[in-house]
């Protein structure tokens, strides 16, 4: 029998999210790829520093014991074959157990999501993002520049969302920028106990479930939905979650409050929000993400 990643948490991982790249980047944006791979060659017994997404892939990976792979990591990178080889080594430096990868020479690796069966794809490279969630698996644009985690918490992996456009479907959302605020608090109140249709990370969220409710996780799973909703739109939020029986640990509930001291507080070891004003905000105290989804990220 082939080997599988049945019933594991996939997350695929782009090599400048996992690893800070972006001095080589700078090279390789320059054009020419052979200086940056040469670069990479001369750097190869050189671990790259921690990247802003190092943190969570740490602890996913943490979450896998001898004889129950629960998680698995794989790098889906634009860089050439070659520089891979450093990537991979720098994985090892780190103690990542991280074995499978794929590397295009400048062409989008996306397309490999979907025979992986990913339920995160996390890349600073935000049209290969956009290709991503168009082929309907969660992705996020990490933002090099965004803070790194907190040590604070390394028996638990803190995860927090947004709601409309990420977890849930972007129908409150439209109302809101077509009709305004009031307009929007009463189409919610209206619809409170109608469930809202699903969002682009609702996959990530039902696997994230399933390993909070493995008793036997070296690791715990802590999440938080972090909103600009307020009461009492509020309700139909909640009930949402209820109707997919999938909790969350905290709701803040922000009345479009800057949504960064929260996260501070918070302390995730990732943010993800499809707003780019919540994400900047998010990203000077934490690690942060963009979803390039719904009516926000039209056009």
């Amino acid at each position: 029998m082939g080997a599988s990643l049945d019933g594991r948490l996939v997350v695929a991982i782009s090599s400048r999210a996992l690893f800070d790249f972006e001095e080589e980047n700078r090279v390789f944006e320059t054009g020419d790829d052979r200086a940056y791979m040469r670069l990479q060659l001369e750097r190869l017994d050189v671990p790259a520093p921690p990247g802003v997404a190092f943190s969570l892939v740490r602890k996913l990976l943490a979450f896998n014991t001898e004889g129950r792979p629960r998680v698995e990591v794989v790098i889906l990178s634009r860089n050439d074959p070659a520089s891979g080889l450093r990537v991979f080594r720098s994985a090892r430096h780190y103690g990542l157990a991280i074995e499978r990868g794929a590397f295009t020479r400048g062409a989008s690796p996306w397309r490999y999501l979907k025979p992986l069966r990913a339920h995160l794809f996390l890349s600073t490279d935000e049209s290969d993002v956009r290709s991503a969630l168009a082929a309907g698996v969660p992705a996020a644009r990490v933002l090099p520049e965004a803070a790194h985690a907190s040590a604070a918490h390394p028996d638990e992996v803190r995860i927090a969302f947004d709601g409309d456009a990420v977890l849930f479907s972007d129908e409150a959302e439209q109302v809101f920028q077509r009709d305004g605020l009031v307009a929007f608090q009463a189409h919610e109140a209206q619809r409170a106990a109608t469930p809202l249709p699903a969002g682009p990370f609702k996959p990530l969220l039902e696997a994230l479930h399933r390993l909070q409710q493995d008793p036997d996780a070296p690791l715990r799973v802590r999440t938080a939905l972090v909103t600009a909703r307020s009461a009492p739109a509020h309700e139909r939020a909640v009930r949402t979650l209820i109707d997919w029986q999938i909790g969350v640990d905290e709701a803040l509930f922000l009345g479009g409050l800057p949504k960064g001291e929260f996260l501070r507080e918070f302390e995730p070891d990732f943010f993800f929000d499809d707003q780019t004003g919540h994400v900047q905000s998010a990203a000077a105290h934490v690690p942060a993400g963009h979803v390039a989804a719904g009516v926000a990220n039209a056009g």
